[in-house]
């Protein structure tokens, strides 16, 4: 028997930060004197050196490599590097929240770098077995840091929640795969989608999987009905563990959603697309209104993000269109952008809820944010941005991420769900702009100055101007977008 080796390069990315991963654990182990500043630093070269390989290695063509179950497309590599940033801001935010709490343990920089892996495996797999591998790479990492404090009652509860929870959708997952491959014989993508075309397979059991597959894609997502513990990860989780897995999963879920649905079903579309398009409608409801209610700012976040990935699958259910590819193309671009603007807002938003924390303190309640303005009118501001962004303010990138993704729904013949969409978005306004009349209107009850490092300030600022400037010109990362979908192995 001949062994064929393969190619390790398109890989170069997966197996550099595999490689850096064990390294942060040695040290974890042995040299533990050292391991928190030296973990934290080791975490943030690993993930900028990864950033430049997979950049220097992006090419619009497609390679298969380990007996095609790994693909590097185009598509991939934006969404990698998306991934990256996040991960690196996310770290950047929360460290002086976990300095203050003594939670700046090396384990939590290791963790953060498996469940990085874990989303690169998931964005790169072409194969079932490996998507599942990618998928709980990730969950478990965050099963942990979710219940990272051990001390506090809300943190282990939140993490027992989200691993009873998370636990289930993988097994709804995994049983759907496991249909899916009775059906059709094969655990590669690309064969799957080829029986399905070709109708060889047993149609009755690939609906069944479809199902379970829908909803563990909807878990992953936190969308309705599969939405019960996103608030309650949100408020439990340490804020600097919420930024991590408000951002960057999110982008790695439909990553997910793409290579499953789009590159293994696409000959069952009308039937997910179905099944998606009341997931979207319920979650764009129920996040809105939802959100209304809440005081707590994490709270709040939590339900506007279900809303907001509601929004993120009118992209991807109106791809759907008689088999055309342009639309197609376009409405699946829309989604990727709006994957990206969300990450975008929402590590701004936590970053602000981390700004405002102090040692024994989380900036939690809404009212917190009173007087903002007279405290800090620089960052009020930077707050002001993001909640208009959030809220689809022209013109802040948020309105766009928005406005594309309605156009292609309307494209596609989506109507009725479009103008739900547009209702509900002037109904959950009220929740952004109550945060900015605290701000700009309300007298602090909180005086003290803001006490954190340049470095904290520096990078908010900064992204909080990048959602303006995005907002202005978003042309640029619409048509790499677009690029990326036309060019990718979803495309064939």
């Amino acid at each position: 028997m001949n062994f064929v080796v393969p190619d390790f390069y398109p890989a170069t990315a997966e197996i550099f930060l595999a490689a850096m991963t064990l390294v942060v654990m040695l040290i974890t182990a042995f040299a533990r004197r050292v391991a928190r500043n030296l973990s934290y630093a080791l975490a943030q070269t690993t993930l900028l050196v990864a950033a430049f390989i997979t950049l220097f290695t992006l090419d619009i063509g497609v390679d298969h490599t380990f007996g095609g179950m790994f693909v590097r497309d185009l598509l991939g590599g934006v969404m990698k590097l998306v991934v990256y940033v996040a991960v690196m801001v996310a770290l950047v935010y929360g460290r002086g929240y976990l300095a203050a709490r003594k939670l700046d343990r090396p384990e939590f920089f290791l963790l953060t770098l498996l469940a990085t892996l874990g989303m690169m495996v998931m964005i790169t797999a072409n194969h079932l077995l490996v998507l599942y591998i990618g998928l709980e790479m990730m969950s478990l990492s965050l099963y942990a840091l979710v219940a990272f404090n051990r001390d506090d009652a809300r943190s282990t509860e939140a993490g027992m929640k989200y691993f009873v929870l998370g636990a289930l959708a993988s097994g709804l997952l995994l049983y759907g795969m496991s249909m899916v491959y009775g059906a059709t014989g094969s655990l590669e993508l690309p064969a799957v989608a080829n029986a399905v075309f070709q109708h060889s397979a047993n149609r009755a059991v690939l609906l069944f999987g479809l199902v379970f597959l829908v909803g563990g894609i909807s878990f992953k997502l936190g969308v309705v009905p599969f939405h019960m513990w996103v608030p309650d990860v949100y408020q439990g989780a340490p804020t600097a563990v919420t930024l991590i897995v408000a951002s960057a999963p999110k982008l790695a879920g439909l990553a997910l959603a793409l290579r499953l649905l789009v590159g293994g079903m696409y000959g069952l579309a009308f039937h997910w697309q179905t099944m998606l398009m009341l997931v979207a409608a319920a979650s764009i409801v129920l996040g809105n209104l939802a959100a209304l209610v809440q005081h707590d700012i994490r709270r709040m976040l939590a339900y506007s993000g279900i809303s907001h990935m509601g929004f993120m699958l009118l992209g991807l259910l109106s791809g759907v269109a008689g088999g055309n590819a342009d639309l197609a193309a376009g409405a699946y671009s829309s989604a990727l952008f709006y994957g990206i603007a969300y990450a975008l807002m929402t590590l701004a938003a936590f970053g602000m809820v981390t700004l405002l924390s102090g040692a024994g303190f989380d900036a939690g309640n809404i009212e917190d944010f009173k007087g903002l303005n007279r405290r800090s009118p620089w960052f009020a501001l930077m707050m002001l941005f993001v909640m208009f962004s959030m809220a689809g303010i022209p013109f802040f990138v948020g309105f766009f991420a928005k406005l594309v993704v309605l156009q292609s729904a309307i494209a596609a013949g989506h109507l009725w769900i479009a103008i739900l969409a547009v209702v509900m978005s002037v109904i959950g306004a009220y929740y952004y702009l109550r945060v900015v009349k605290l701000m700009y209107f309300d007298e602090p009850e909180n005086t003290a100055p803001i006490v954190a490092g340049g470095e904290l300030r520096v990078l908010l600022s900064v992204n909080a101007l990048a959602i303006a400037a995005l907002g202005l010109m978003p042309g640029a990362l619409l048509d790499l977008c677009l690029q990326a979908l036309r060019t990718s192995a979803l495309a064939g």
